[in-house]
């Protein structure tokens, strides 16, 4: 069984169909196009992310981290 009940041989003729109707030219554009579009996505998204603010819970986190290391910093001159 294939895809929803669709075989290989059904999904290859729909694709030479596609070839027919469209032409290799276009399906490599139409490709390259949709990769870009999906590049572009995943870029925005990361930018978001990193100019997203912080939640509160964040926010204590990387205050604790901090406070640790100057924690470990103080100590390393206390003791060297």
């Amino acid at each position: 069984m294939g895809l929803g009940g669709l075989h290989i041989w059904h999904l290859l003729i729909i694709f030479g169909i596609v070839i027919v109707i469209f032409g290799t030219k276009r399906l490599k554009t139409l490709g390259s196009d949709l990769g870009s579009a999906i590049k572009g996505f995943r870029k925005a998204m990361d930018q978001d992310d990193k100019s997203a603010p912080k939640t509160d819970e964040q926010k204590r986190l990387a205050a604790d981290s901090d406070d640790a290391e100057f924690a470990e910093t103080k100590d390393k001159e206390r003791h060297g």
